[in-house]
């Protein structure tokens, strides 16, 4: 039985499963809310240890830099002194196989270097009383749009911690506090199988406009995020730039998307930068909806809330911070092993299919969001056939100066092909910065052109 068959319903969704058709747009109740300040996290995860005390309770999660932390060097770990409990292995996976997804199995079973470092649970997400006040005022007001394609009625943070449908739990993704801008230096990695690889280097701005101080839906005109990214290396695609004002209803406004292309010096429409066109400078290994383990509109696909459940996930991976040179963290077929941790953790479980009379080259999707953030943390991509195609997994850390969790790299393994992706990557000189000044008009066409020039 893998971590698919073994799902423990929260006592919330139980309470409402066999009304979901019938209240697919409720919030939920006060009542219901009160929840957040008792039984569960402000999130709505649960706030108590598991049965066997292997996940702690939740007592705050970390939100002060430890000691030695330097601004703009790699993160301290918190946890360094913690030593691995026990390692999964492609000969020992099927002992762990409750606690594992079929992607992660099939990665155990098809790399035989490939081997899970399962270290004692720490919950260390935490966030600022102010972004709690937010998902505790979402919990009841906040509302899906007709069809689903939206939401209303909510502000800076997840709008759905008490979660009644699948559409639900994707948007907490979309919408979760990711700082109110970010600024980064990363590289992207395509390892052929052999392990060989040429990093494309990425310098990325977004504005989180949802997440802002005192945002509502009204005043950020429906905006959910500004992104503006800019190839700096290698030499060959030097010098493009994409450009997407990301809406939160992709159905009444869908995303606005411009690039600019240094050999022909212009700035032009980009519709195709949505779904699953191929994402940037990414030989065909990652969809544009796989950037931060999902983006973009979910009107493709039927979403459907399977439950709660326990499951080894990647968390606390400060080793991948840029400490390591960038060829120590990519090997073949997967990232190095022994910079990875992984972690017991409850996560919640999506199914997403197809819609019919839609296309997507994933037929179906399960999503896995950690239960004390709402990252997707991890995700099994299939294809039109039902076989596995891609695992993907996100690397989590809590940034503790801000505070918020996110992933420092998000990475998506081809099972049929050998060869993987993870963005993300950081060496010495790379950086993540949060909450730098920005506007809007930091991100026009006309901002676009000057970038390109300059």
């Amino acid at each position: 039985m893998t971590v698919r068959a073994k799902l423990t319903w929260s006592t919330a969704v139980i309470a409402v499963a066999t009304l979901l058709s019938a209240q697919a747009m409720a919030k939920v109740t006060a009542q219901e809310a009160a929840q957040l300040a008792s039984t569960l996290t402000p999130l709505g995860a649960v706030k108590a240890a598991n049965q066997d005390g292997s996940i702690p309770a939740w007592t705050g999660g970390v939100i002060q830099p430890p000691a030695g932390y330097q601004k703009g060097q790699p993160h301290v770990d918190p946890f360094a002194a913690d030593q691995p409990l026990y390692e999964v292995t492609g000969a020992n996976a099927d002992k762990y196989k409750e606690l594992l997804s079929p992607g992660q199995m099939a990665m155990l079973k098809r790399y035989p270097t490939f081997k899970m470092k399962v270290y004692p649970s720490r919950r260390s997400a935490g966030f600022s009383k102010a972004i709690y006040d937010a998902v505790i005022q979402n919990a009841t007001t906040a509302e899906l749009t007709e069809g689903g394609n939206g939401i209303k009625n909510a502000t800076r943070s997840v709008p759905f911690p008490i979660p009644k449908n699948g559409l639900e739990t994707i948007w907490n993704h979309l919408t979760r506090y990711r700082g109110e801008s970010t600024d980064r230096s990363v590289k992207q990695v395509v390892p052929t199988p052999d392990g060989s690889f040429t990093p494309v280097q990425f310098s990325d701005k977004v504005l989180w406009a949802y997440n802002g101080e005192g945002a509502t839906i009204a005043s950020i005109n429906n905006r959910l995020a500004y992104f503006l990214q800019e190839v700096t290396a290698p030499a060959r695609l030097a010098g493009t730039i994409l450009l997407v004002h990301e809406t939160l209803d992709q159905l009444a406004e869908p995303r606005n998307a411009w690039t600019y292309n240094p050999g022909q010096r212009r700035v032009r429409r980009a519709p195709n930068v949505a779904y699953d066109n191929p994402g940037t400078a990414s030989d065909g290994q990652r969809t544009n909806d796989q950037l931060d383990m999902f983006n973009g509109a979910p009107d493709r696909y039927d979403w459907n809330l399977k439950g709660r459940v326990e499951m080894l996930v990647p968390y606390n991976s400060y080793k991948l911070d840029g400490g390591a040179p960038v060829a120590d963290v990519v090997k073949a077929g997967h990232l190095n092993p022994d910079l990875v941790r992984y972690e017991k953790h409850r996560v919640w479980v999506t199914e997403a299919t197809l819609k019919q009379g839609t296309s997507h080259v994933y037929a179906k999707r399960v999503f896995y969001f950690d239960e004390d953030s709402w990252q997707a943390v991890v995700v099994d991509s299939y294809d039109g056939r039902g076989q596995i195609w891609r695992l993907s997994e996100a690397y989590l850390m809590q940034y503790y100066e801000i505070p918020l969790l996110w992933d420092n790299i998000h990475a998506h393994y081809d099972l049929q092909n050998g060869r993987y992706l993870a963005f993300g990557v950081k060496d010495k000189d790379d950086y993540v910065r949060f909450n730098s000044p920005m506007t809007p008009s930091d991100f026009s066409p006309e901002s676009l052109r000057r970038e390109g020039v300059r």
